[in-house]
């Protein structure tokens, strides 16, 4: 069958994003608004946001950073999870999406994370009266290939224990993660672009790939192939969630590398050039919107982004006037499709 040269992208979304505050928003947060509908904005900062009025803050923050694409770009806020009263959790709800459950020490800016997952009940017990989604970077402090999988007993619990609430498992990396979707109604994933195409021995197996570094770490190569297999067929449970996540140039080529891909600016044409190889073009509408929208019941801007079969040169670096420097994954490297200039 031949590939066509073009393809719409109806309401597209990124359901894991990390903008960051302050300068990096200002250079980041434009990128992901031009070829984004909507995204789930990741609420660890510092100090991270855990008040309707940081929310509201941030939220206009981010507005104002994406400037004009505001008209056509939704933030969806997010809580940093703590313990919440029903009042509070009542008064937020009309402008937030969701809370998301950090482990403690787990990856970036995590330090006021859960300790212990049994003192989070009452308020996912408070979420699941109210419809509220509760978004897991589900991690242990374990050795770091086996995170993933001691935290999934975890998610057992908790999709047992709170049956109405609706669970998302962040980033999954592995096969043993994926196969939880199937036998947990009240269980869905979202799984990162870089997540379908590395595996550890990108990141460590010649040089060190500091750009490639990421939390949770790329797997093996059976993980690798069972998440994408799952993606190109569009399974209904699965969501895209890049979970790109900027940090300045010398915090990720220095000493103590801060785990995190960019992969912002490539998201949609690198995903494109992933199905397009695999003959999985027409599935890509329901990974990058249409699960996510069913799932969580979403009216995002009536947004179309055109991606066309050209070759495309991945920018070498994204730099403000300052001197914030900022890799993208894949940097320098050619990619078959590109978004179409707006017209």
């Amino acid at each position: 069958m031949t590939s066509p040269d073009s393809l719409k992208l109806h309401r597209p979304l990124d359901m894991h994003l990390h903008l960051r505050d302050g300068a990096m928003l200002q250079l980041v947060a434009p990128l992901s608004a031009a070829s984004l509908a909507a995204a789930v904005i990741m609420p660890n900062l510092v100090p991270p946001i855990t008040s309707l009025e940081q929310l509201l803050a941030y939220r206009q923050r981010i507005l104002e950073a994406v400037g004009p694409l505001a008209a056509s770009f939704q933030p969806l806020m997010t809580l940093f999870f703590q313990p919440y009263s029903h009042a509070l959790l009542a008064a937020a709800q009309p402008h937030l999406f969701a809370l998301k459950l950090y482990p403690h020490g787990v990856t970036t800016n995590s330090d006021s994370g859960i300790h212990h997952i049994q003192a989070a009940e009452p308020t996912l017990a408070l979420m699941q009266d109210l419809g509220i989604p509760l978004l897991v970077h589900g991690e242990t402090t374990g050795f770091v290939l086996d995170r993933e999988a001691q935290f999934l007993a975890t998610y057992q619990h908790l999709a047992t224990r709170f049956p109405r609430l609706r669970i998302v498992m962040e980033h999954i990396t592995t096969a043993a993660a994926l196969s939880l979707l199937d036998r947990f109604e009240n269980l869905f994933a979202t799984v990162t672009a870089h997540h379908l195409v590395i595996t550890l021995d990108d990141v460590l197996g010649g040089l060190l790939q500091p750009h490639l570094f990421c939390k949770p770490i790329a797997k093996r190569p059976q993980d690798r192939d069972a998440l994408l297999a799952a993606a190109l067929a569009a399974h209904p449970k699965l969501m895209l969630g890049s979970d790109s996540a900027p940090h300045p140039q010398h915090a990720k080529e220095g000493c103590g590398c801060a785990a995190g891909v960019f992969s912002a600016p490539l998201l949609l044409p690198r995903l494109a050039q992933l199905f397009d190889h695999h003959g999985a073009l027409p599935h890509l509408q329901a990974f990058v919107s249409d699960h996510a929208i069913r799932i969580h019941r979403l009216n995002p801007p009536d947004k179309t982004i055109t991606l066309l079969r050209q070759p495309w040169t991945v920018p070498a670096s994204y730099q403000d006037a300052s001197g914030l420097r900022v890799i993208p994954w894949e940097a320098g490297q050619q990619l078959s499709w590109q978004i179409a200039p707006p017209t």
